[in-house]
């Protein structure tokens, strides 16, 4: 098998028939198969895949076990040598997994390469990043980032000193689509399980540097990628949930930190 394809989804059945018909709507390839690992999964996404999509491979899980195992699950499942790592919220524009596909294959030195993310109105969305340090966090959560200071700390950190148009060595790219090969992750290995949410693309591109594969923004491929509001009319609910998920984030931040302490940064060219 050249190319399996995994879709981490979570209890939304109808972003996932998007995303699966996308895929095969608009990749021309053959020798590919698709892995659907679902979170808590419910009843609607079961009976869906099971009428809908039986040609694939699903791996339901009763618990919101979080993208980086959800990946783990279905990578058990891959005979390809190529791997395609998607979210369900992705959908998939003419050609975009055969540029990836191409690009990685003839680039024997490249660990993972990602496409340019937009949204449904075809406006840029930042997928790839510099490295955080501690003051990105604090800056991004805190009053001092209003300061000059900090604006330009975090222009650096979201790369907004490159045009975004051209092929570019990344220290990080974002894991909503994520192409790499299965002879680099076998040396590299999955993401991290101490990162259930937050920082498990961020390290696991980190130790693709570390093993000497480079990380590549590849804006030739184009993507589409959904950012769901589901509280949105719902202040409190909505509030209470961004909080949630900035705990989480700061806790998967605290983590990372602690893991790379005292360690250099790998160098990306």
């Amino acid at each position: 098998m050249e190319l399996s394809i995994i879709v981490a989804s979570y209890k939304n059945s109808e972003l996932l028939k998007l995303c699966l018909t996308s895929i095969k709507k608009n990749y021309t390839g053959t020798d590919y198969e698709l892995i659907v690992a679902d979170g808590e999964t419910e009843e609607a996404t079961e009976m869906m895949m099971r009428e809908d999509f039986s040609d694939i491979v699903f791996v339901p899980s009763k618990e919101n076990i979080g993208f980086g195992a959800l990946v783990r699950n279905g990578y058990e499942k891959i005979t390809g040598d190529f791997v395609l790592i998607l979210n369900s919220d992705i959908l998939i524009k003419k050609d975009s997994i055969e540029i990836l596909l191409n690009y990685i294959k003839n680039n024997p030195d490249v660990g993972i390469v990602g496409p340019q993310l937009l949204g449904f109105d075809e406006k840029f969305q930042p997928s790839s990043f510099r490295f955080y340090t501690p003051l990105t966090i604090v800056y991004r959560r805190t009053f001092l980032g209003k300061f000059n200071f900090a604006k330009k700390h975090l222009a650096r950190f979201l790369m907004q000193d490159f045009d975004h148009k051209s092929i570019e060595n990344v220290d990080w790219l974002m894991g909503s689509a994520l192409m790499t090969k299965k002879v680099a992750v076998s040396k590299v290995g999955l993401m991290d399980p101490q990162f259930k949410m937050y920082f498990e693309d961020t390290d696991w591109c980190r130790r693709f540097w570390e093993n000497n594969y480079r990380v590549v923004y590849n804006p030739t491929a184009k993507i589409y990628h959904y950012h769901g509001k589901g509280s949105a009319g719902r202040s409190i609910l909505k509030t209470l949930m961004s909080n949630r998920l900035a705990w989480i984030h700061i806790a998967s931040a605290i983590r990372y930190f602690k893991k790379y302490a005292g360690k250099p940064l790998p160098k990306n060219n």
